[in-house]
């Protein structure tokens, strides 16, 4: 649960609490009602810093009856990510001693305290609230009240946006005995129960059925036959476009007969971010009932070894009728993103978007800062790629040229799945996709390899930072 906000338009001579965070514009010199001025000058006397060097790294103090205050500068010259680092160090200060309330002052003409309120009440919301862990004893608390002094605004798609976060960052931490399959499914239609979604379930049966051999060929070495395509729908009646969400939900990852090493295999239960990020937009779009339509469609099984797993030199049918050769097991995102793809773009949803921890080698080519889109157009990759700016949530956009394609080539099937030798893989695999998207349909693949990232990440404090939820709600508001 988000702590709950009290707003207090102008800023009191005395700023009471036990926990305050001060952000003020960059300049030279200190405002005059700073709060704690007097406090805040000794400080920075006994460091030898000068005020405007507030704006490269915040101090904090101690006062007389023990409050703790931060206070930091902000310089609205910088982009919104290293804002939202600065912000999210400052709010750390505070928050290492788990307090009940925060106390947060932002100073500034009416557009940097927006600024301000905006990057702080936001980082307090992802950062206060508390994720899952399974201890005896959790002695953790949660950030309860949140007091913004010195703007009053509203909040309420802002607050959307962390519900969707918190929502992809829980799903994504619950380990792979807890979130399987069948209890994913469950989850799932708890959720759209509360929030109003058409729910449908595409399971194995209707799957087989149907000719959805992509998918199928992942999920039969599975020992329960819980996997499915679960689609969602939400409606606005002011809509004049519709969106389709996809996302790539494997509980858990072994590789199949290509079985990963155990350095690999560890994490694997978070394989089924792509899903959770797609669910998170959803929820955030409609807390914020934004006028468009979604449809989210999450490929959810897990990547089993067993007798009657998928394997090397195996060729199945996917839904579009395409034949597959099976390379490498441990390539199974694309093989139940393939149906899923399909399925999703069969309705001509004016934008395509799927998320997916996909491949090793776009970690390789960005490290976990960036994450990769691809694009059918030019147009719609520096879209995706300012929004991103925009968001926090940074993206660098990869070409999928056609010359690439030769690479998948099969002498058995229409395709490969991929290769064994990995060159370019991230390309390869966007490659491999484009095949099962319905023809004229606008499709962004966004290749999650920032999903984790030690240290955090922009806004975010923890490794599992939620990214892709902020980043497709401000796609979804162009829209």
């Amino acid at each position: 649960m988000l702590a709950q906000l009290t707003l207090i338009p102008s800023l009191p001579k005395n700023v009471s609490g036990t926990h305050l965070l001060v952000l003020l514009p960059k300049a030279k010199t200190l405002p005059k009602d700073v709060p704690h001025a007097e406090l805040l000058a000794a400080v920075l006397k006994r460091r030898e810093m000068k005020a405007e060097e507030l704006a490269k790294s915040a101090v904090s103090a101690v006062t007389a009856s023990g409050a703790l205050i931060v206070w930091a500068m902000l310089d609205f010259d910088k982009d919104t990510f290293a804002l939202q680092t600065q912000v999210r160090k400052a709010l750390q200060v505070l928050l290492e001693e788990q307090p009940k309330q925060i106390s947060i002052v932002v100073q500034g003409d009416e557009a940097q305290r927006q600024r301000a309120a905006e990057l702080a009440v936001y980082g307090a919301w992802v950062n206060g609230a508390l994720l899952p862990v399974h201890k005896k004893k959790d002695e953790r608390k949660a950030l309860k009240k949140i007091e913004l002094v010195g703007f009053n605004g509203k909040f309420d798609t802002l607050k959307a946006q962390a519900e969707g976060n918190l929502l992809c960052r829980e799903l994504t931490v619950l380990p792979p005995n807890e979130l399987t399959p069948a209890n994913y499914r469950a989850r799932i239609a708890k959720l759209a129960q509360q929030q109003g979604w058409a729910h449908e379930e595409f399971d194995l049966k209707k799957l087989r059925k149907m000719g959805a051999g992509g998918f199928v060929a992942v999920a039969q070495g599975s020992a329960d036959e819980d996997a499915a395509i679960v689609h969602l729908s939400y409606k606005h009646p002011k809509a004049k476009q519709t969106v389709a969400l996809v996302g790539k939900g494997i509980c858990f990852d072994t590789g199949g007969h290509n079985l990963k090493p155990a350095r690999y295999m560890h994490n694997m239960h978070e394989d089924m971010n792509g899903s959770a990020v797609a669910l998170g937009i959803l929820l955030a779009a409609t807390q914020s009932k934004l006028p468009v339509n979604i449809d989210c469609w999450v490929a959810l099984a897990q990547n089993h070894i067993s007798p009657k797993a998928y394997k090397q030199n195996d060729i199945v049918t996917a839904l579009n009728g395409t034949t597959i050769e099976v390379i490498h097991t441990d390539a199974e995102g694309r093989m139940v993103l393939s149906d899923t793809l399909t399925l999703a773009s069969r309705a001509k949803p004016d934008l395509l978007i799927d998320f997916a921890t996909l491949t090793g080698s776009m970690a390789t080519a960005l490290g976990a800062r960036y994450s990769g889109v691809f694009a059918t157009s030019d147009e719609l990759a520096q879209r995706a790629v300012s929004t991103g700016k925009q968001s926090g949530e940074r993206l660098c956009a990869f070409p999928q040229d056609e010359d690439y394609e030769p690479a998948l080539d099969s002498k058995v099937a229409d395709i490969k799945q991929c290769t064994l030798d990995g060159d370019a893989d991230h390309i390869l695999a966007t490659r491999f996709l484009k095949r099962f998207v319905e023809k004229d349909v606008p499709w962004l693949h966004v290749d999650l390899s920032s999903s984790r990232c030690d240290g955090g990440l922009g806004i975010v404090a923890h490794e599992v930072n939620g990214f892709g939820v902020a980043w497709g709600l401000g796609m979804l508001q162009k829209c």
